[in-house]
């Protein structure tokens, strides 16, 4: 499809609210002219990174949520951590927690370089392992200032791995 015809299926979606995620967008060379097309016909445009690859080339207006990727994912090497740096006002962070070591190591991080004093900081647990109202119940029992929230897409679509 080209660029116009995404823009088109867009618009006849009929919502204002678009997402760009799953796999890695920012490996798609015209997701940044895509996401320019959606601001400038006026949608709201997120961005879900998995934080590997620089953040600074996403128009500004896009909301951009970067994971950080803990420990437990065996991806944590992987984490660009000058996207911290590049936080704008508006953008996220989210950690996906397998366990309690995963939670020190995130909540230490968060501390340590005060995320939360710049952005949003969201902790979800990992669908089907840790239980999401243990992971809630660390966060409170250490005045974390983080939001815990689900993998709501697990929870609507268990079954479906794409296209949710």
């Amino acid at each position: 499809m080209t660029l116009d015809e995404v823009v088109r299926r867009v618009d006849d979606l009929g919502c204002r609210l678009v997402e760009l995620t799953g796999g890695e967008p920012l490996l798609q060379p015209e997701a940044p002219d895509l996401m320019r097309a959606l601001l400038e016909r006026g949608y709201e445009v997120l961005l879900e990174t998995g934080g590997s690859l620089p953040i600074e080339g996403v128009p500004v207006g896009v909301r951009r949520i970067v994971d950080v990727k803990c420990p437990g994912s065996g991806e944590s090497s992987r984490n660009r951590w000058e996207n911290l740096d590049a936080l704008r006002e508006g953008d996220e962070l989210k950690f996906v927690i397998a366990g309690r070591d995963d939670y020190e190591w995130a909540a230490r991080l968060v501390r340590e370089r005060a995320l939360h004093e710049r952005t949003t900081v969201l902790f979800s647990a990992v669908h089907g392992g840790l239980p999401s109202g243990r992971l809630a119940g660390w966060v409170l029992d250490d005045a974390l200032p983080v939001r815990v929230q689900v993998q709501m897409h697990k929870v609507l679509w268990p079954d479906r791995l794409r296209g949710v």
